[in-house]
């Protein structure tokens, strides 16, 4: 399990390290309206990005159970119409990106100082949506066959991309925050075009791949098995673009504190999510090869690792957190601000551990409806609950509701853990 884990969470920290150097960049722009912009905007791609999420979970699953029962081809297949599918959804948003920004973003709220910064950031970011949607697949083709280290690589390369590409952008071109998304979008175009030619899709079996990619069947239980996923997704990103939203109401410095704490909590999920991963591969493997002996094996190491590992981050933001915090902006208001909130970022990696792993277990399984109804109970408890305490406690309340959502996300999961013992 951790020889399997570590390198997931070393990759799986890319996605969240692209947002952390767009902050650090952004927060070191005069005036909060900057951070706060690329904040808002980050909302809107997370929640535009990830409601593609379903591309690498479900690629994930279906890959690690072709795999454990041997069957390249079949790999090959769910390879392919993942891929299909990305390169489609990334077609349409590029198409639509005039209409998703816009009312993305006056959904979302803030300042017209804020509203602009957003604005140029997302027209330059956008051009990578297929990119993105296909570097989702290829990780979870990558995950579902074990292939850990290859996609740790082409992580690594991605960040120094972006990294080296933003700054210059920036700070030598004078691009503004329009370089920040630009430097983004030029990663992840060349992550994803590297990563083809590592995968090398179209193989010598291209021919049958051509005759069975669009087979009925196998296209229908896709169609259930992503909508499910999107579903779940969704409601999730629903309740993170409210809770930004709601921030927002607060002022520009609380939204800004808001974006780096959850940044920061985008460092523990993603963290965790290793194992999550590692648990998805290994659930799906042992199914794939009927081997449900080792399934309680499998779930109780991943709660013991993804247990450590969250007390760690947790300890971490203790002792250390107004330092990272200071390392992300010199913005004076914006950093007191985030310390005064930063006992709720303390918190939430033992809170949300549970829920992680036991996404990992039925991404695994396959058992996506549960998933879905799952996170649309949590995140109408979540709304209900945020709304109420917001009113009584302000930002507070909204923190308060982030751990309900964490709980309830958790217990309803654990409610439906012996159905997998059960499936015939």
């Amino acid at each position: 399990m951790v020889t399997l884990a570590l390198p997931i969470i070393l990759a799986n920290l890319a996605q969240p390290i692209l947002s952390l150097v767009d902050t650090m960049v952004a927060g070191h722009l005069p005036g909060s309206s900057y951070l706060g912009g690329v904040a808002l905007a980050g909302v809107l791609f997370n929640f535009l990005f990830w409601s593609f999420s379903f591309l690498r979970m479900a690629t994930t699953g279906l890959v690690s159970q072709a795999w454990g029962a041997n069957d390249s081809v079949l790999m090959r297949l769910h390879l392919l119409r993942a891929l299909l599918i990305a390169a489609a959804g990334g077609a349409t948003v590029i198409i639509l990106q005039k209409p998703i920004i816009e009312l993305g973003l006056g959904f979302l709220g803030g300042s017209e100082a804020v509203y602009k910064s957003a604005s140029a950031y997302a027209f330059a970011r956008i051009w990578s949506a297929p990119a993105t949607l296909g570097n989702f697949v290829l990780l979870g083709y990558l995950l579902g066959r074990q292939r850990v280290m290859i996609s740790l690589a082409l992580q690594v390369a991605l960040n120094v991309i972006n990294l080296v590409a933003t700054l210059a952008l920036v700070f030598v071109f004078d691009w503004g925050v329009a370089g920040i998304g630009a430097g983004t979008a030029l990663a992840e175009w060349i992550a994803f075009i590297a990563g083809i030619v590592i995968v090398k899709p179209f193989g010598a079996r291209l021919a049958l791949a051509l005759k069975d990619l669009l087979d009925r069947p196998a296209f229908q239980r896709l169609i259930i098995v992503n909508r499910d996923i999107f579903l779940r997704s969704l409601f999730l990103l629903i309740c993170f673009g409210w809770f930004a939203r709601s921030g927002a109401a607060e002022g520009d410095a609380i939204l800004a504190a808001n974006a780096i704490l959850l940044n920061l909590h985008g460092i523990t999920s993603y963290g965790l999510d290793g194992f999550a991963h590692a648990t998805e591969t290994l659930v799906g493997s042992v199914i794939g090869a009927r081997r449900k002996e080792a399934l309680a094996r499998v779930i109780k190491a991943a709660f013991l690792w993804s247990g450590l590992v969250a007390l760690l981050f947790s300890l971490c933001y203790a002792l250390a957190g107004p330092s990272i915090i200071a390392l992300l902006t010199n913005q004076e208001d914006v950093r007191a601000v985030a310390v005064a909130f930063l006992p709720y970022l303390v918190v939430l990696p033992l809170v949300s551990v549970t829920g992680y792993m036991l996404d990992g277990v039925f991404i695994g399984a396959m058992f996506t409806r549960e998933l879905r109804n799952s996170m649309f109970i949590s995140t109408v408890i979540f709304l209900v609950t945020g709304f109420l305490l917001q009113q009584i406690w302000s930002n507070h309340g909204l923190w308060i509701a982030m751990m309900v959502l964490m709980i309830v996300r958790a217990v309803t999961l654990a409610l439906n853990v012996g159905r997998l013992f059960v499936k015939p």
